[in-house]
C-alpha cells in the first residue's frame, strides 16, 4: 500500500481501519498455483478472512465453512453452495438439517465422528439427497476420525445409499515450516490410502490436505518459500495414491493482503521509557505467536520521516498491561496523529481478537479492488449493546427501580436521581 493510500484511506475512513488489498490476494493466489503442481486445487478456510470471499469467487475451488455463521456469511456474499465444504468439530444438527433440506443446498460435508456421520446419514436419507463426504483423518487431538473407525465406515459404506465416501481429510496445524513433518504427514495419509484399496477395495477419490504453510510475521523471521514450496512440491508429485489433491488454505491465501491502520492519540514518557497510545490495540490485532510484543511484526510509519530515532512502546487503547503492539520501536519524532501501517494483517489478525473487551467499537473494514479504488465494506459498530443485559424487554427495570428505591427508604438512604 503507497503512502499516497493511506493517506486517502485514513482521511475518508479514519482509524482504526482494516484494508484488504484484492489484487495482492489474488495474486498470492496465482503464485501457488505456479509454485504447486498443475492437478492441485485450493479450498479457501473462511474463518481465515470473511471479508475477501466474495472478490476470490472463481479464484478457488472450494470455500471450508467451520460454523452457522460463516454459512450465513457466504450466502451474503453469494458463494454456491456447490463450492463449499461443510466442515467442523460440531455440526449442529438443525442447521444440518436444513442444508440437506434444500434441493440446491451444498453438497460435500467433511466427517469428523460416528455421531457426525450417522447424523449426516439419517438425514440424507429422509430428504433423498445424495451428498458427499471426506472422512477426517485425526492427527491425535479432538478432531476427525480413528483410522478403525474410518475402516468401520468405508466397510458399511452400502448401508448408506445417500453417502459418498468421497475420500480423505487431514489437518494438523499451522505455521508448518518443517518438510520432515509435512513428509510423514503425506506419507501416512498416501498410506493409509492406498490400504483402503488393497484391503477393502475402495479407491479413494480425492486428499483434502491442510499443509498450513507458515507466514513470516515478524522482522527477525527468515525463510526462503520458493525452496520450500519447490519442495513440497515434489512432495505432492511423490504421493503413490493418484487421487485428487486440494489443499486447505487460509493463512498462506490471505496474510499479506491486509493491512491495519491506527493512529497515535496520546505519548508520555514514563520512567525513563516512552509510550505511545494508538486508537486500536490487541482487540483488533492478533499476531499468530505474538505475546506481549515479544517480537516485531512489519510495519511502517506514516507520514514517513527520517531523522534520529527514539524508542517507544505501541500501546492500545485497552485498560491492560498486556495492550502492547510494539516493544522499543525505533521512530524518528513520533507524534499525536501519526499513523502506523501494520502489514501481513489479512489473516485471523482481525478475527481472533479481543473484540468485545472494554466494549470498545469494531474498526471499519475496506476492500481495495483491483482497480484501486476503496470499497467499504463494514462500518464500525458498537459493541456496548452485545455486552448490555436486556431487562427492558421484561419491563424490568420499572419493578427493580421499584423494589430498590423502597429498600432504600428502609434503610434511611437517599436514592440520587
Amino acid at each position: 500500500m503507497t503512502d499516497l493510500q493511506i493517506e486517502r484511506l485514513t482521511t475518508q475512513y479514519r482509524t482504526p481501519l482494516y484494508v484488504f488489498d484484492i489484487r495482492v490476494v489474488r495474486e498470492r493466489i496465482a503464485a501457488l498455483r505456479h509454485a504447486l503442481p498443475t492437478n492441485v486445487g485450493l479450498c479457501y478456510a473462511v474463518k481465515a478472512n470473511p471479508f475477501v470471499l466474495h472478490e476470490l469467487r472463481g479464484f478457488v475451488e472450494r470455500f471450508e465453512v467451520c460454523s452457522p455463521g460463516e454459512t450465513s456469511i457466504c450466502r451474503r456474499s453469494h458463494i454456491p453452495a456447490a463450492q463449499q465444504v461443510i466442515s467442523g468439530v460440531y455440526k449442529t444438527p438443525a442447521v444440518m438439517e436444513q442444508m440437506l433440506a434444500q434441493k440446491n443446498g451444498p453438497q460435500l460435508y467433511t466427517v469428523e465422528s460416528m455421531r457426525q456421520f450417522h447424523l449426516l446419514s439419517v438425514l440424507a436419507t429422509r430428504y433423498a439427497r445424495p451428498i458427499h463426504v471426506l472422512l477426517r483423518l485425526t492427527s491425535g487431538n479432538q478432531f476427525g476420525l480413528e483410522t478403525q473407525e474410518i475402516l468401520q465406515l468405508v466397510r458399511s459404506r452400502a448401508e448408506h445409499p445417500f453417502i459418498n465416501i468421497r475420500g480423505l481429510q487431514y489437518f494438523s496445524g499451522t505455521q508448518k515450516s518443517s518438510l520432515k513433518r509435512l513428509r510423514r504427514e503425506l506419507e501416512t495419509l498416501d498410506a493409509f490410502a492406498l490400504s483402503l484399496k488393497n484391503e477393502l477395495g475402495f479407491a479413494v477419490q480425492e486428499l483434502e490436505f491442510g499443509p498450513g504453510f507458515p507466514v513470516c510475521y515478524f522482522e527477525d523471521a527468515a525463510f526462503d518459500e520458493a525452496a520450500f514450496l519447490a519442495s513440497f512440491s515434489a512432495l505432492l508429485s511423490g504421493l503413490r495414491c493418484k487421487a485428487k489433491i486440494t489443499l486447505e488454505l487460509g493463512r498462506s491465501i490471505a496474510a499479506s493482503c491486509g493491512t491495519y491502520l491506527t493512529r497515535v492519540v496520546d505519548v508520555k514518557r514514563s520512567k525513563n521509557q516512552n509510550y505511545a497510545i494508538v486508537d486500536g490495540g490487541i482487540h483488533q490485532l492478533v499476531y499468530y505467536g505474538q505475546s506481549m510484543a515479544m517480537q516485531r511484526p512489519h510495519l511502517r510509519l506514516h507520514p514517513p520521516r527520517t531523522g534520529e530515532t527514539e524508542a517507544w512502546n505501541i500501546c492500545g487503547s485497552l485498560c491492560t498491561v498486556n495492550d502492547i503492539l510494539v516493544k522499543q520501536l525505533p521512530v524518528p519524532d513520533l507524534k499525536c496523529g501519526d499513523i502506523l501501517a501494520f502489514e501481513n494483517t489479512g489473516a485471523y489478525c482481525m478475527t481472533e481478537g479481543l473484540s468485545l473487551f472494554l466494549s470498545r467499537a469494531l474498526p471499519r473494514v475496506a476492500l481495495l479492488l483491483p482497480d484501486g479504488k476503496p470499497l467499504l465494506v463494514r462500518e464500525s459498530l458498537a459493541t456496548d449493546r452485545l455486552n448490555t443485559p436486556d431487562y427492558e424487554r421484561k419491563n424490568y427495570y420499572g419493578k427493580a427501580d421499584r423494589n430498590f428505591t423502597g429498600l432504600a427508604a428502609q434503610r434511611g438512604l437517599r436514592v440520587l436521581p
